[in-house]
């Protein structure tokens, strides 16, 4: 399937050194950084307190959980390989969320980068960025999300958290500011959603949420220890 449109990548000669991934059921997800530091995932951090929830969903809809990580992958994947200007396979899973999506992911143009892992010493940090480009002629930090249904903005505060802390990771890499954050959602509903933030607006919201982690992993490794 030949593509709509010729995205423009620009070379910003800046090297994303790979991080290395670890993922344990006692800790979740973090990365050692090039400094061998032990930064946990954003993700792992900004969904805290909703992971318990979902680990139980999981482990009572093993099906649909399958099902749901599968179209989500398929999704990130054709979305990556049509901003990267290659042709995509109509016969993949996520394909009707990417139609769907497909007027919005038009208003992107001038990568900056795509899947680079970012970290940060300020938050202690982690992770890989979906997209960063233009977004109508704007720098920003660009999510893509696939859905059962149409999300409430109350619902997904995690997710403009998680890109504000990419937003703080690309300007302390960098040197380069990132002025909005965006989270494209595709739903099996039909809706799409797009949802366009100032990070600043959220800034408060991940120190809350670092600090909530940083309280539970203390209180976790202090009963441990007396259980020792």
């Amino acid at each position: 399937m030949p593509n709509e449109k010729r995205y423009n990548h620009l070379n910003l000669k800046i090297a994303f050194e790979p991080l290395k991934c670890v993922t344990t059921n006692d800790e979740g997800r973090y990365y050692i950084t090039p400094n061998n530091d032990k930064y946990y995932s954003v993700t792992t951090v900004t969904g805290f307190e909703k992971s318990q929830f979902f680990a139980e969903w999981r482990r009572n809809n093993p099906i649909e959980s399958r099902r749901v990580t599968r179209r989500g992958n398929s999704l990130h994947s054709i979305i990556e390989n049509y901003i990267n200007n290659e042709e995509i396979d109509p016969s993949l899973e996520g394909i009707r969320l990417f139609h769907q999506m497909k007027p919005m992911l038009h208003k992107i143009d001038n990568i900056y980068a795509q899947e680079v892992p970012l970290y940060s010493s300020l938050l202690g940090l982690a992770g890989r960025v979906d997209c960063v480009a233009e977004y109508d002629g704007v720098p920003s930090i660009i999510d893509f999300k696939g859905s059962t249904r149409c999300k409430r903005e109350s619902d997904i505060k995690n997710y403009f958290m998680q890109a504000t802390a990419y937003a703080i990771m690309w300007k302390e890499m960098t040197g380069r500011r990132i002025d909005q954050i965006v989270i494209l959602i595709s739903s099996e509903d039909g809706t799409t959603q797009e949802l366009i933030k100032n990070p600043v607006d959220y800034v408060s919201d991940l120190k809350q949420a670092i600090e909530k982690f940083k309280l539970f992993k203390e209180q976790s490794a202090a009963k441990a220890s007396v259980v020792e």
